[in-house]
């Protein structure tokens, strides 16, 4: 993902409000070329822009995020209704609660809070020309492998983890897949189920594409009917 981000704008920009097409070899679970597909450029051929992607990918992990650690301060902590003595003639200092700060047992000053907004707001269109650089990125880089389905015999994880090995060049050894499934939707449960049990290897149907799955996976296997869900989706 950091050399994706700190590499320079060297893709080239596609014409004005014109889309072309590109057509790009489909293979299928075997790695065996099937045919081809047309892949419009707008998306896969989009200008690379480091700053924006990283705007937009920020965003995304604050927007997520989950403030869950809290203190209580001290009119949450239980007690200390009343004044623990006199104002004044005890020679001691004045005090008003046993609850404050001051005292063991008391609420805590300025700790962190679940009531805390991370959230970021990215116009629609900003995400949408980050998303398509990102994957035009990976296009470039090769990363991207368009598959004509994801139809297994059957929902097993053992089947789809013998069909990714030899496409991927992966020796016993090795554990991490780092494949990203994008598929046409999210009705068929195959790729789902036999993907959720692989080590780094998620599914997403086409609509919920974003920044940060495609930055977080090596390898993007797009199903060919996913790209008019695509194209359509992020206009």
């Amino acid at each position: 993902m950091e050399e994706i981000m700190n590499s320079k704008n060297q893709f080239p920009c596609p014409s004005n409000q014109l889309t072309n097409i590109m057509k790009v070899d489909t293979y299928n679970l075997q790695n065996q070329t099937v045919g081809t597909v047309e892949i419009p450029d707008r998306v896969f051929a989009a200008k690379w822009n480091a700053t924006l992607v990283k705007q937009v990918l920020d965003a995304q992990l604050a927007n997520q995020r989950d403030p869950w650690a809290h203190v209580r301060d001290r009119s949450e902590v239980r007690g200390g209704g009343i004044k623990p003595w006199r104002q004044k003639g005890t020679g001691r200092a004045r005090h008003g609660s046993i609850r404050s700060p001051l005292w063991r047992h008391g609420g805590k000053a300025h700790g962190p809070r679940n009531d805390k907004d991370y959230s970021q707001k990215v116009n629609k269109k900003m995400k949408h020309v980050a998303l398509f650089a990102t994957l035009s990125k990976k296009m470039k880089e090769g990363d991207i492998k368009f598959l004509e389905n994801f139809e297994l015999s059957a929902p097993k994880t053992k089947i789809l983890s013998t069909a990714l090995r030899p496409m991927l060049g992966l020796k016993k050894t090795d554990r991490k897949y780092d494949v990203l499934f994008v598929a046409a939707n999210s009705g068929d449960k195959g790729i789902f189920r036999a993907s959720s049990n692989l080590p780094k290897t998620k599914a997403l149907d086409a609509a919920s594409l974003n920044v940060f799955d495609i930055l977080n996976y090596k390898h993007v296997f797009i199903e060919k009917s996913s790209i008019d869900v695509i194209e359509k989706h992020f206009k």
